[in-house]
């Protein structure tokens, strides 16, 4: 272990580049839908020995240098093998995008990757020769996760910590910590493996792995207590069924096929599973190539449909009426509630759109237009983002705090302001990636959120995966990805709003405030050049 510690921190050139590129690639086995937690460890571990390796530059900003390209690299890595299925987007509608496949697949990977490069060069700035690096490593790494999800709009997509937000026990722990606090466990229990190649005693090389496996072994106690033997009490007079369409994101979808994607809708929706007939309905993201408010037709369908005793919950674009002068309105990707008169009762607005995705960033628009490309949604301009996030009203159910699509992908920020909403919608179309790891990555940060508010999760997607989640991330019922069918079922209740819920952000400051005070004391005394 030793020996082959030595030979990665002095490795260079195209060899130091290849062991940081397939290091971070490693660590994307760790992301759902296989979950390889050790995956971390092997990914993280020889991160650590290639910073240890910078002491050798001649100077300070060097060394910095280099961290920051080992960073990017193991970053690059990491995205591309995490993020490869964001290509299918492109071949969706492949005469028009198919040329941009690259820039989607390498490009991203390429600008998120900035965001580990700062990571390794923050940890780099405060290293000491010690069994410490792995805190301060863990420390660089936490708060460029946690800029991630921040800045440009934020994409804390594949976070770190979701290699511990998967399994039921692990998971449990972000109802104290919340998604950043388990990136800060996850890094750090990966990366104290890295001692045992370096530790100069038994015990510098045996101490940070034994409390990283005391650690890990005591989530898992944690997470077996808290999680009930039995199911959670359940709403009185609320029956759910999740229509899951398996519609596929291409020329099918469109205005020309309106009335057979209504009779499809219809047809599935009707079913009759177990004699007890729904009292809210729930369709997935823009599940209509045209604009159901503006539709006479299709809403009395919906209302023969639901009839006078349920309500249909859909996701639907809509748009404002226009302005003096304008030949359109705004459009608002929504989620709408529809009753038996076809009348729509409330609606939701998405708050946090998807950047080139159903916007162009202002940015970026005239270089988008210039090569003749735009959103992929056709939706004239793109969709408006809502000012507010408002609680959706829904006759018959608790408050309700709706997200769209990847919206639910935010810690922290699923909810509006004001008096805490007793559940979370979610409805997305995942039909865009198909059969691949993104729509499984996007249910499992989905359910954390569940987890993490101490809130059941409706969630109802076009391909899969719909599913009824308890506010302790239990899967009540599923419809798996690439089905066509209903989900009856019944809604769980909430409970108490977690330790994550009220005091995350304070916890997390906290602990990162207090590693990086100390990681500074202890750098300043360091005896050794590394």
């Amino acid at each position: 272990m030793m020996v082959l510690a030595d030979r990665v921190a002095l490795a260079r050139g195209w060899r130091r580049a290849f062991i940081a590129l397939v290091a971070g690639a490693i660590g994307a086995l760790a992301m759902p839908p296989f979950g390889v937690f050790p995956a971390l460890a092997l990914s993280l571990t020889p991160a650590v020995w290639l910073l240890d390796g910078t002491w050798k530059s001649p100077s300070r900003a060097g060394a910095l240098k280099e961290a920051a390209f080992i960073g990017w690299l193991w970053g690059f890595g990491y995205f591309v093998a995490g993020l490869w299925w964001l290509g299918a987007a492109f071949l969706v509608e492949a005469d028009q995008f198919a040329w941009a496949l690259p820039f989607g697949v390498f490009g991203l990977p390429a600008g998120l990757a900035f965001f580990p490069a700062f990571g390794f060069a923050l940890a780099r700035l405060l290293w000491t020769p010690d069994s410490w690096r792995v805190i301060t490593f863990t420390l660089g790494l936490t708060i460029s996760e946690w800029l991630r999800g921040h800045v440009f709009t934020g994409f804390p997509w594949n976070n770190p910590g979701m290699a511990l937000g998967q399994n039921l026990w692990l998971m449990q722990t972000a109802s104290l910590v919340g998604l950043y606090g388990l990136t800060f466990l996850a890094v750090a229990m990966a990366s104290a493996f890295a001692v045992i190649g370096t530790g100069k005693t038994a015990r510098e090389r045996w101490t940070a792995p034994a409390f990283a496996l005391v650690a890990l072994a005591a989530m898992v106690v944690f997470g077996a207590l808290r999680v009930p033997d039995g199911p959670v009490a359940t709403i009185d007079k609320v029956r759910l069924r999740l229509m899951q369409p398996n519609l596929p994101q291409d020329a099918k979808f469109n205005p020309a096929n309106r009335e057979a994607i209504m009779r499809r809708y219809l047809s599935i929706s009707s079913a009759d599973h177990d004699g007890r007939p729904p009292t809210h309905i729930v369709w997935p993201e823009s599940a209509f190539p045209f604009l159901l408010h503006r539709d006479p037709a299709s809403l009395a369908q919906i209302g023969a449909l639901v009839g006078r005793n349920a309500l249909l919950i859909t996701g639907a674009a809509r748009m404002d009426q226009p302005l003096p002068g304008e030949q359109v309105g705004k459009f608002f990707n929504a989620i709408q509630v529809i009753d038996g008169r076809g009348s729509i009762l409330s609606s939701y607005d998405k708050v946090h759109l998807v950047p080139f995705g159903e916007y162009v960033p202002k940015f970026f628009d005239a270089l988008i237009r210039a090569v003749g490309l735009r959103q992929f949604v056709h939706i004239p301009g793109g969709f408006e983002p809502s000012a507010t996030r408002a609680t959706l009203t829904v006759p018959g159910l608790p408050a309700v705090a709706a997200t769209i699509c990847y919206e639910a992908i935010f810690p922290g920020e699923v909810l509006p302001e004001g008096p805490r909403p007793d559940l979370i919608l979610n409805v997305t179309n995942d039909a865009w990636f198909g059969q691949t790891p993104g729509p499984y990555q996007h249910f499992a940060q989905a359910r954390l959120r569940a987890l993490e508010e101490g809130l059941p999760l409706i969630r109802a997607a076009n391909t899969g995966i719909s599913a009824i989640v308890d506010p302790y991330g239990r899967v009540v019922a599923s419809l798996p990805l690439g089905t066509e069918g209903v989900l009856d079922s019944d809604l769980p209740a909430a409970i108490l709003a977690p330790v994550s819920a009220q005091y995350g952000r304070f916890v997390l400051t906290a602990t990162l405030v207090i590693c990086l005070m100390a990681s500074i004391a202890r750098h300043r005394r360091r005896v050794s050049p590394i």
